[in-house]
């Protein structure tokens, strides 16, 4: 699969999958590289042939050349290109505007002389550059690059901006004039936070740090056989795939005989060994015949709803790229005339009656379950005698009121132990300029120790205040 790819997986080869966030997150579109891939950036198609052989984290630049528009890399200040590749890089704006802050201030005095706004006036007339030069300017051949600064000289208002005011400028003309591609890695947080942002309805309104919460709760591990229910599109399913990292199974199970859509995981990358790791198997053949016959009497709508999904999801998919100008996420290889070279390896082989039996024999290692059409309850009691003994299992809802008439049921029952519903919240905070801390994330999930929580939290902002640097 992976024939000319070298440093583990750390540069592209030719049929890779890749994100690429254009101008910081303006959009977001996942694409299968290959010499005939097509990306459209603004009225302009450039060829992602550029981007194969390139390290993830690349920052590319639409330029123009003899053939057309084309990407070209961009030179940035990047210490590392693996952080922004898996997402950790995207907040150039906010340093430079903290260094030019840190700038204006001395000794803990803001600089009397500092700039303001107050006397500008947007009237379009501070602006003497008009359309026809910079026409003139791009046939002549000038870089985006070029036009910007050109546009900043000819500015009568540019030095009389604050230096928040001036960045956002440069950052205004640079999205127009000299768009950014930065090219991620798909991996499970990258991939669940794109469709998180413009389609959050195909993964069952599933956040990042949710997702973390799952994989941690079925404590998914190397050597584990973990029982998936995914109706999410295989989110659930390529991160659990990735965690394993070859090692175990992952068992997607299903009701009736037709599976529910796995398109995602073929985003992830996953190697061939990965991808021989992922099976899938109704839950009628993981039960024995006689709870077998009973559990098809109880789900007989389950299976009506689950058969209408699979319709939907393929509709979906069928649907996906046209609008993909909306959502901004879409695998733009199926746009290609020109058959694929490589393609990927395909996972969800319908598992062997040995390894089945096996499971059975032995029991699964974990259950992680996430269909947001089933009900809950009536699924989970059926599942949880193929579990080991003493194993985990976490389930995900988007709503409050199934996950507690589930643990209702369990409770009442005496089925498991340590019960508990957990409500993860996530939200950013930005401090001042200059400080020690630009933005963090806070992440709560036992509602009954809130308390604790509280205080915990208490004590890590009181640390973080204690050691911010004075200027």
């Amino acid at each position: 699969m992976r024939e000319g790819n070298s440093n583990n997986g750390r540069v592209t080869w030719e049929g890779c999958s890749v994100l690429l966030d254009i101008n910081d997150g303006d959009r977001l579109v996942f694409a299968r590289l290959s010499p005939a891939a097509k990306l459209k950036i603004g009225n302009k198609n450039c060829s992602l042939q550029p981007l194969i052989g390139r390290a993830f984290g690349t920052v590319f630049q639409v330029d123009t050349s003899s053939d057309g528009p084309c990407l070209s890399p961009a030179q940035v200040n990047v210490n590392n290109a693996e952080e922004i590749g898996d997402g950790q890089g995207n907040d150039e704006l906010r340093d430079k505007v903290n260094v030019n802050s840190a700038d204006e201030v001395r000794d803990g005095a803001v600089n009397v002389e500092s700039r303001d706004n107050r006397a500008l006036v947007d009237n379009n007339t501070a602006q003497s550059l008009t359309g026809e030069d910079i026409e003139a300017m791009r046939r002549q051949g000038a870089r985006g690059n070029e036009i910007i600064e050109a546009l900043i000289a000819n500015s009568a208002t540019f030095e009389k901006k604050t230096s928040f005011s001036q960045e956002k400028y440069r950052l205004k003309k640079q999205k127009k004039y000299a768009p950014k591609v930065l090219m991620r890695r798909p991996v499970a947080r990258s991939i669940c936070e794109a469709y998180f942002k413009k389609y959050p309805s195909k993964i069952g309104f599933l956040r990042v740090d949710t997702l973390s919460l799952l994989l941690s709760m079925a404590n998914v591990s190397s050597n584990s056989d973990i029982l998936v229910v995914d109706m999410i599109g295989g989110l659930l399913t390529g991160a659990v795939a990735e965690r394993l990292g070859g090692t175990g199974f992952v068992c997607n199970s299903y009701f009736g005989q037709a599976p529910c859509s796995m398109d995602i995981v073929r985003i992830f990358n996953l190697s061939d060994e990965i991808c021989k790791r992922i099976l899938r198997s109704p839950i009628s053949d993981l039960l024995s015949p006689k709870e077998s016959s009973e559990q098809t009497l109880q789900h007989d709508v389950c299976n009506v709803e689950g058969q209408s999904n699979d319709q939907i999801s393929a509709s979906a998919s069928m649907v996906e790229i046209s609008h993909s100008s909306e959502n901004g996420i879409s695998d733009i290889a199926t746009d290609n005339t020109e058959p694929v070279i490589r393609k990927a390896p395909k996972a969800g082989e319908r598992a062997q009656k040995e390894v089945i039996d096996l499971w059975k024999e032995n029991g699964f290692s974990s259950l992680i379950f996430a269909a947001p059409e089933l009900d809950t309850w009536t699924v989970v009691k059926d599942l949880l005698p193929l579990l080991a003994n003493s194993a985990p299992f976490a389930i995900y809802h988007q709503y409050l009121q199934p996950l507690a008439t589930c643990m209702h049921n369990l409770q009442l029952g005496k089925m498991a132990v340590g019960l508990q519903i957990s409500e993860p919240w996530l939200r950013e905070y930005q401090v001042h300029n200059a400080r020690y801390l630009c933005h963090f994330h806070i992440i709560v999930a036992k509602l009954y120790n809130f308390f604790e929580v509280l205080q915990l939290l208490k004590l890590f902002l009181w640390y973080k205040i204690q050691i911010t640097p004075s200027l």
